[in-house]
């Protein structure tokens, strides 16, 4: 009787289209890994946490690699994209800029990234950076261009700046004390939570997609 009741509610559960939790994971640097914070403040269970109180079936997987590059990124992006993955962030190429890689190298990387989704109908949000002005215009308007371009030419769901949170007058050195680590480029656990907040519909919205995969 038992057995005939479990197999009743399996059925059931596959005609109401049950499939479990969708399941996130997020390619990226130190601004992933959660470099300098305790494991439970760092983006990935930050943003796991929020979107599990917003009532979302999700579970997400840190592959975050502190240093990591979009070369590096490229080159674990077919182990990381295991068969229980749906959906995937991706969060590089703030060490690439700040190394000086060309943007062309940058824009290459991360083509092979999302080719390497877009073939396993893996969903993606792709977060963009923005070079700073120092290497000069032509070097920026490239890099800062290839997050756009690439998210329309893969249908991508784009946040444009992980950063993007903090309004252009938060960025100086003092502004952004409240939100930073000493080092002044990873966010602390403030910052880490203000950015989820503001990142986490453009998540959801990947989640819907996954889902209707």
């Amino acid at each position: 009787m038992h057995k005939v009741l479990v197999s009743i509610a399996l059925a059931f559960w596959a005609m109401a289209g049950w499939a479990g939790p969708v399941t996130v994971v997020a390619l990226g640097d130190s601004l992933v890994h959660g470099f300098g914070l305790t494991p439970e403040d760092g983006f990935v269970p930050q943003m796991e946490a929020a979107l599990q109180a917003q009532g979302q079936d999700v579970r997400m997987i840190n592959a975050g690699v502190s240093g990591d590059t979009t070369a590096g990124g490229a080159a674990r992006v077919d182990w990381t994209l295991s068969d229980d993955v749906d959906a995937m962030i991706v969060v590089l190429g703030g060490n690439d800029m700040l190394r000086g890689i060309g943007p062309e190298t940058v824009r290459a990387n991360l083509h092979a990234i999302l080719s390497a989704a877009s073939n396993r109908n893996i969903s993606v949000l792709l977060v963009g950076m923005e070079a700073p002005g120092n290497y000069g215009p032509d070097y920026k308007q490239a890099f800062d261009a290839a997050y756009p371009d690439l998210a329309a030419e893969f249908d991508a769901v784009l946040y444009p700046n992980f950063f993007a949170t903090f309004a252009e007058e938060e960025r100086t050195p003092e502004a952004l004390r409240e939100f930073m680590q000493a080092d002044g480029i990873h966010p602390n656990a403030k910052g880490v939570a203000r950015i989820v907040a503001h990142m986490a519909p453009s998540v959801v919205a990947l989640i819907d997609r996954a889902g209707g995969d």
